[in-house]
């Protein structure tokens, strides 16, 4: 049916302001000056006989009272959910089209990605708006990435629709020194409907299968989750062969496997702090770091080699000349939210040949190099300002002028996709080099990148059990490619390999680059 008319008014006012104002002018009110009536195409074996009966109303007395039911499920079917309560308080035609199915699947589908056969829920008889209103718009607001309060650790839990299901996945790293696999996902709760009264919400820990929780949203972006049967997180053999059990699926290790005292105390530490958090758990919802043309590599989540620590997940993001990496996991000594790698963009460090390379005191003098530049021009800055305010500066000894540091190379936004292709090739063969880490630095992964992109001088956050004494101190930050980078940290002597994640995360954006940075700034309080 091709209909070509316009729908002058809605309720019982039968028409517009425009077509008030020429009553009585002698001609059709509808027309505007030199306008020819509206064409309606009909194919009339299309209609039906109450479509027909509107199409032959006069169209001064049109409204959406007198469309067919078909047409307004289809109408209704294109209206955002939140809204449509408004429409069903219109009248009582209106409230009983809006109990038709159809609409509440579409709804479903284009807002929330509902992807399940919905007809299945004729068997317990669940509506699809019971679906939307119990179950998807109840639970919105949990939707997203978040991070938990497990004190130093964190995490990362990314609570998605799945199927019928709302499902809270914790993302847990790959069994160190593994750092190149993906992830692994471990359900914590998971709610759904099997009744129309209220959804179900479900603990998922332990090993005895799914039971009663509890979800509570506390204030804005952040909620608890609270298991009301602990005891499905027992297991027979008690504490111990929870330990085992723990040790296994989390960490990929045994008992046998660890020799080092140290590794043991921080394994066995991290065991007792995660029972503590077993029945109930506060999240704080993250964003994904926002991009940008000019930024150096894509910004996103990485995983992390941190020595004794095992495998860690960090955040990457631009912030102008700087890039941070940020903790979403963490450990005793530098806890989930602090910011573990600060990198000057400014300050490309030229790498020299894999000989000169492979001496530690060489790549050394290069950093320590750009750290002394950088102080000596924080120095010459601060005398300037002092000399503004009029105080006598101090006396700097002489030292020579810096040489001008290059820009580094970021990524051109292109237009022809050919054109940034054949460039990134021309540009590719010309700046990779080859790589090897120096004598004496300590790898948990032997397996990194022989060659890299380019570098620049950073520097990384290390500290003392318990964020004591914290300091940043100076290291080389070095780009393999779009989705590792590995950073050399002088003063350990050890090296971190990073490797981006590939999961993909929907409702993950932030509402703005300055919540964001909000974001970035509340994470350092929560853990400081």
């Amino acid at each position: 049916m091709a209909v070509c008319a316009r729908l002058c008014g809605v309720g019982q006012s039968g028409g517009c302001r425009r077509r008030q104002q020429r009553k009585g002018a002698g001609s059709d009110p509808d027309l505007e000056d030199g306008e020819e009536e509206d064409e309606v195409r009909i194919d009339t074996g299309a209609v039906t006989g109450q479509e027909a009966g509107w199409l032959q109303t006069p169209r001064s007395s049109r409204t959406l009272l007198q469309l067919p039911p078909e047409i307004l499920v289809e109408i209704f079917s294109a209206v955002p959910g939140t809204e449509l309560p408004s429409v069903a308080r219109v009248c009582k035609k209106f409230q009983h089209i809006l109990t038709t199915d159809t609409i509440w699947k579409r709804r479903c589908q284009q807002e929330y990605g509902v992807c399940e056969n919905l007809r299945k829920l004729e068997v317990t008889g669940v509506t699809c708006q019971d679906v939307y209103v119990k179950l998807l718009h109840q639970y919105r607001h949990i939707l997203g990435l978040w991070q938990p309060d497990i004190g130093p650790y964190g995490g990362l839990l990314n609570v998605v629709v799945d199927g019928l299901f709302i499902i809270g996945w914790m993302y847990l790293p790959p069994h160190d020194p593994h750092v190149d696999e993906p992830m692994r996902l471990k359900p914590v709760f998971r709610i759904h409907l099997m009744e129309r009264n209220a959804a179900t919400v479900e603990c998922m820990y332990g090993h005895k299968g799914p039971h009663n929780g509890q979800i509570q949203v506390m204030k804005r972006d952040e909620f608890s989750t609270k298991c009301l049967q602990t005891d499905y997180h027992r297991m027979p053999g008690g504490r111990q062969e929870e330990f085992r059990t723990w040790l296994r699926e989390d960490l990929g290790r045994t008992l046998e496997d660890i020799f080092h005292e140290h590794m043991q105390e921080l394994i066995l530490m991290k065991f007792i702090y995660i029972c503590q958090y077993d029945n109930c758990l506060t999240y704080r919802r993250i964003y994904h770091p926002p991009s940008r043309p000019d930024d150096l590599l894509n910004p996103g989540f990485f995983k992390g080699t941190y020595g004794s620590h095992g495998l860690e997940i960090v955040m990457l993001s631009f912030h102008g000349t700087i890039a941070k990496a940020t903790k979403i996991t963490g450990d005793p000594n530098v806890p989930a939210g602090q910011q573990t790698l600060e990198i000057d963009l400014t300050r490309p460090v030229q790498l020299p040949d894999v000989e000169h390379l492979r001496n530690f005191d060489e790549m050394s003098r290069l950093i320590l190099n750009v750290q002394a530049q950088i102080d000596r021009e924080q120095r010459e800055t601060g005398n300037k300002e002092d000399e503004g305010r009029g105080s006598e500066p101090e006396r700097a000894e002489p030292y020579p002028a810096p040489a001008p540091v290059p820009a580094p190379v970021l990524r051109p936004a292109k237009e022809n996709a050919n054109e940034a292709e054949n460039e990134g090739v021309e540009q590719n063969a010309l700046s990779v080099q080859s790589f090897v880490l120096p004598a004496g630095v300590i790898s948990r992964n032997e397996e990194y990148p022989r060659s890299c992109k380019m570098s620049f001088f950073g520097t990384g956050l290390i500290a003392g059990h318990g964020f004591s004494n914290p300091e940043r101190t100076p290291g080389l930050f070095v780009l393999f490619d779009e989705d590792r980078f590995g950073f050399i940290w002088l003063e350990l002597k050890s090296f971190s390999l990073y490797c981006r994640m590939r999961d993909r995360f929907q409702q993950s954006e932030a509402p703005s680059p300055e919540a964001f940075d909000e974001m970035l700034r509340n994470m350092q309080s929560w853990t400081t």
